[in-house]
């Protein structure tokens, strides 16, 4: 299995914190995001290769970083130099399959994603759906807060029977996370899905394309989840970080 994690977002909503500084490398308590999710991913034991996907205003600070981390990391550089010319996740995740010749399952993690459920059930919850693709879900409890995130529906199989991105009136209080397995049976799909002309900055697109022409299934967790979007829910973060700490 492959990891990427995506991090090649200039994270505008959280300036100036990240005018020099990558989203993923902001700390919450004592490490920053990406090394709460590095320990996620310790728990894993068959990684085969981790990629860190940024752009060129960030390469060399996560450079720097996982020179210090201590584990086997690569960064690729999307050659992307601003918020108005970036790739968009999905065609970041193209560009590493592509440039990195990968035919592995992929374990694909947004770099802002603080959760604290266990990746090594995930992983197992996905194998058992393979060849399909699967994602984490989290009950936010909210209808309100929920239209601002993917929704989703599932059935008592936990296949997906509706997704919807960013809903006026959502369905569930369900949402779609930044973590998903690409099963290496479908990676071709990812390039079907740009070259069809569809949206590529939001991973949820790619959902909702999924849940309309293949069958996809959710993992609901109950842990912990926090949103890294603004300084606003950085800091709550933080906080309650910092508490537990």
């Amino acid at each position: 299995m492959t990891i990427i994690i995506l991090a090649a977002g200039y994270a505008t909503r959280l300036y100036p914190l990240t005018l020099d500084k990558p989203k993923p490398l902001l700390k919450v308590g004592k490490k920053p995001i990406l090394e709460h999710i590095f320990d996620r991913i310790s728990q894993l034991t068959e990684v085969n290769k981790c990629y860190i996907v940024t752009n060129q205003k960030f390469f060399n600070a996560f450079r720097e970083w996982t020179g210090k981390f201590g584990m086997p990391v690569e960064v690729v550089n999307d050659e992307t130099t601003t918020n108005e010319n970036r790739l968009g996740a999905i065609r970041d995740i193209d560009f590493v399959i592509r440039k990195k010749g990968i035919k592995d399952d992929i374990l694909v993690i947004g770099g802002d994603n603080l959760f604290e459920f266990s990746l090594k059930n995930f992983v197992e919850f996905a194998k058992l759906h393979k060849p399909d693709f699967s994602f984490a879900v989290f009950d936010i409890g909210d209808t309100e807060k929920a239209g601002q995130y993917g929704v989703v529906k599932l059935d008592g199989s936990k296949k997906v029977i509706n997704f919807e991105e960013k809903p006026q009136s959502p369905r569930s209080t369900l949402i779609s996370t930044c973590v998903y397995y690409f099963p290496k049976e479908k990676l071709s799909l990812v390039a079907d899905f740009i070259s069809s002309g569809n949206k590529t900055d939001a991973t949820g697109d790619y959902v909702k394309w999924l849940s309309e022409t293949d069958r996809i299934y959710g993992y609901a967790f109950k842990e912990s989840w926090y949103d890294i979007g603004d300084i606003k829910s950085l800091k709550e973060a933080d906080e309650k970080y910092k508490r537990r700490e």
